[in-house]
């Protein structure tokens, strides 16, 4: 760990303030918007980043240490002010100087918006690890595309969601430096030259190009002097005005080429279900990794050594988003740099890893060869190579037809198409699951061919979460609790969070920490109420699922839940005054084009109005799902939450993250053995633990069988009666046909077991109303959990990809001389 420079005081950081305003930004202290003091804040933050960031890059460059490049599409980064000013120390004294100045230090804090440049775990994710290495004095560096329009915005109408533009940019961001001087040239479309017969030099060239001009954000290390660099590149054409053309009259012609450019970094994840859209997702693909490793390679590789770069460059691709950089390092060597065929695979493959994040097939990306040859042709070309000598080394090794055909990276059937995924796999050192069932899952069914040929390649890292945003930052109270029993130390070593063990068994820090319980329940009731004008109960469970939405979460498992304690108290066979108050708190965003996924939150919210307004309920049981959730809520959301629902169909789910925050801030689990549940379970005990469901094994079975979900709904009075209550209309104003697709799916279709698992959730929930009856059992279990989960700090997943994967050093900042 190396040491961080002295702190200002309040007074200098005011005078530092006040010169941002006037001098960078021309407005006064007195004619200061709320706006001109959030980036004047955010600004003067920056400058005290930038000595600490050019001495890690000068100290990486002049020691020539290797570097971890993490190739991702997303980066779910949450706002920016707070985490910089807990990394400097500076939190205390930009307080003090603020209200020197008259200013409110929270109400500018509150200004700021975050960027949605992700969608979900995948993204908070990389933020994780962009946070994790630089405080590991890791020499790294993260990739990804500035999008314009972020993650949608997302609202109710009639309680169903519609997507608005995330103009996150609109008043500027105080954290990113410009850089267009260092613009690097993509390009797409045209031909390939040179005689493919001969086997002689190829030289692709393009159609047409966009220039990638990257936006530099920096990355503060915890505790430590390093600053690493988060890239973003945004997409600018390369003749953006046709004077001539504007001149004609043709104004719109004439600025055409910019708009067609400036499309590639418009909006994360385009809607691909048009074959513009799957045009464009490749586009900003290309565009982000063909930047990338050439911004990389220029930058760390000045003699042209091209044999070192495994020994200099780790790249991760973060799914299969990226992959396409494989083909690319091979063009790059081979038809630029002249290095002989099998000597550059040699190179590429030993500098490129990949994380697989899904089991779902259909999650598997795969390219149609028409328009990857039309988009990249040289880049189809090289694969072609890349696969034809790949399958002659199955020949060679005995393998017959149907596994070559298996293994093939050319799909020939529905379509001729590239499968990402088995690029990768081809295509890397090593590749690796994100939970321990997950990998195992990973070497046994989806790249099982794989990891028999290979066994040496696969791994498994198991994902964590930062300790900075989602304990120390998210949650104060608990983390004064922590400092007060374990020392301070835990911000950077979460192990040391093992001392609370033996403080679940002192009454009066059981007390302490129901007390920091329901400071942050009635913080998040009085946010539901302002931000979305949701009336909850501090005194009620906080029973929370959090997550994207997609059917194989099993969002529809809850909701029934919901629906059969109303039909039980509709039906008498439950008083009211027997339910434990219970807030169910949704938080969840379905991608525009996934009609169930958006018939389901249209179906939480019909609910959710029904219950909240039955006067039989008693007020009991409330439904909360607040619009566009996000990190900035989700630090609210979590340390607020009693229980934590984790009810993926086993088998389905790789790993998750928000299970891990949420353990790690005192929310008890109940779940299926299903991605990182299996190790939180393993760590916490399952006395800790409210345990449900089919395993894996039992779930392939079950549909190997020819699985039956009418059989489950006729042998089942509650499950009948919840499902006969959504068919009846009773949540759509009699409209029987509102929500007949859902319900037809459940009774014919049910991929994902909801009907199968139904009867052992329900008797899982009833174990958690009595075990939520005794406050202390409940205080010591939530205590163990999060005494028990240091393990999920993403400083320790971070260590194992290092000794495991990239084999890099740390490299701690040096002041620079003179």
């Amino acid at each position: 760990m190396t040491s961080t420079p002295a702190l200002p005081s309040a007074e200098s950081f005011a005078a530092e303030f006040r010169d941002q305003l006037l001098h960078e930004q021309g407005v006064s202290l007195r004619t200061a918007t709320p706006t001109d003091l959030y980036t004047a804040l955010g600004r003067t933050v920056r400058r005290h980043l930038v000595d600490g960031w050019f001495d890690t890059l000068s100290t990486q460059l002049d020691r020539r240490s290797k570097v971890v490049a993490y190739l991702s599409a997303e980066y779910l980064l949450g706002r920016q002010l707070e985490n910089a000013l807990l990394a400097t120390g500076l939190t205390d004294v930009a307080r003090d100087a603020l209200a020197s100045l008259g200013v409110s230090f929270d109400d500018v804090v509150d200004q700021e918006v975050e960027p949605g440049l992700g969608n979900g775990g995948l993204g908070r994710l990389a933020a994780c690890f962009v946070d994790s290495l630089a405080t590991l004095d890791i020499p790294a560096v993260g990739y990804g595309i500035r999008y314009e329009y972020g993650i949608f915005r997302q609202t109710f109408v009639d309680g169903r969601q519609v997507e608005q533009a995330d103009d996150w940019l609109a008043l500027g961001s105080p954290w990113e430096l410009p850089h267009p001087e260092m613009a690097v040239t993509v390009g797409f479309g045209g031909t390939v030259e040179g005689d493919h017969g001969t086997g002689g030099p190829r030289r692709w060239v393009p159609g047409w190009t966009v220039e990638a001009v990257p936006y530099n954000y920096l990355v503060p290390g915890y505790g430590t002097r390093n600053v690493n660099t988060l890239r973003l590149w945004s997409a600018r054409a390369t003749k953006a005005f046709n004077l001539q053309t504007f001149n004609a009259g043709d104004y719109e012609a004439a600025v055409r080429g910019q708009t067609y450019a400036e499309n590639i970094s418009k909006v994360l994840y385009p809607e691909d279900s048009t074959p513009q859209g799957k045009e464009l997702r490749l586009q900003q693909q290309y565009f982000f990794v063909a930047a990338s490793l050439r911004d990389l390679l220029d930058r760390t590789l000045d003699d042209q050594d091209w044999d070192a770069i495994p020994d200099r460059v780790a790249f991760q691709l973060n799914d299969t988003h990226p992959v396409i950089a494989i083909p690319e390092l091979m063009r790059l060597l081979v038809d630029d740099h002249g290095v002989a065929w099998d000597r550059a695979w040699d190179i590429t493959r030993r500098t490129f890893n990949y994380t697989c994040h899904t089991l779902l097939p259909e999650a598997l990306e795969i390219w149609s060869v028409e328009l990857l040859g039309r988009l990249l042709p040289r880049h189809l070309e090289i694969i072609y190579r890349i696969n034809e000598e790949f399958l002659d080394v199955l020949r060679g090794q005995g393998a017959s037809e149907l596994q070559v055909r298996r293994m093939s990276i050319i799909q020939e059937s529905p379509e001729r198409a590239v499968r990402m995924a088995f690029l990768a796999t081809v295509g890397s050192s090593h590749v690796n699951g994100v939970a321990e069932l997950h990998s195992q899952l990973l070497r046994d069914v989806v790249l099982h061919d794989f990891s028999q040929l290979w066994p040496e390649r696969f791994t498994n890292v198991t994902n964590g979460v930062t300790p900075r945003r989602f304990l120390r930052l998210a949650n104060p109270g608990l983390s004064s609790l922590l400092d007060d029993a374990v020392g301070t130390g835990w911000v950077r070593d979460l192990d040391l969070l093992r001392g609370l063990e033996p403080l679940a068994d002192d009454p009066s820090f059981r007390e302490r920490f129901r007390a920091v319980k329901a400071a942050n329940k009635q913080r998040l009731v009085e946010l539901l109420q302002s931000r979305d004008g949701i009336t909850v109960s501090p005194d009620a469970m906080f029973d929370v699922m959090i997550k994207r939405l997609h059917e194989y979460k099993r969002q529809m498992l809850k909701v029934l839940h919901v629906v059969t304690l109303y039909d039980r108290v509709l039906r008498g066979e439950l008083r009211a005054e027997d339910i434990t108050p219970r807030v169910v708190v949704f938080g969840a965003k379905a991608a525009p084009g996934y009609k169930m996924a958006k018939e389901i939150i249209a179906l939480i919210n019909a609910v959710g109005t029904v219950v909240d307004a039955a006067p039989e309920l008693q007020g009991r049981l409330r439904v909360a799902f607040p619009a566009n959730y996000n990190v900035t809520l989700a630090e609210k959301l979590i340390p607020a939450a009693d229980l934590s629902e984790q009810i993926s169909l086993a088998g389905k789910e790789a790993s998750g993250t928000g299970n891990m925050k949420l353990a790690l801030n005192g929310a008890l689990t109940i779940g299926t053995l299903d991605g990182a549940n299996v190790e939180i379970r393993d760590l916490v005990g399952d006395d800790n633990f409210f345990l449900f469901g089919l395993t894996e094994p039992e779930a392939q079975a079950v549909q190997d069988a020819g699985y039956d979900p009418g059989s489950y709904y006729e042998a089942d009075a509650d499950l009948r009666g919840a499902i006969e209550l959504i068919a009846s209309g009773a949540f759509s104003g009699g409209d029987r046909a509102v929500f007949e697709p859902i319900v037809s799916d459940l009774l014919w279709k049910d991929r994902f077991l909801v009907l199968a698992d139904y009867r052992a959730y329900v008797d899982a929930q009833a174990r958690v109303e009595a075990a939520y009856a005794d406050p202390d059992a409940w205080s010591r279990s939530a205590i163990l959990n999060v005494a028990r989960t240091g393990f999920f700090s993403s400083d320790r997943s971070i260590r194992d990809y290092l000794d495991r994967v990239w084999r890099a050093d740390a490299v701690p900042a040096e002041p620079r001389v003179g």
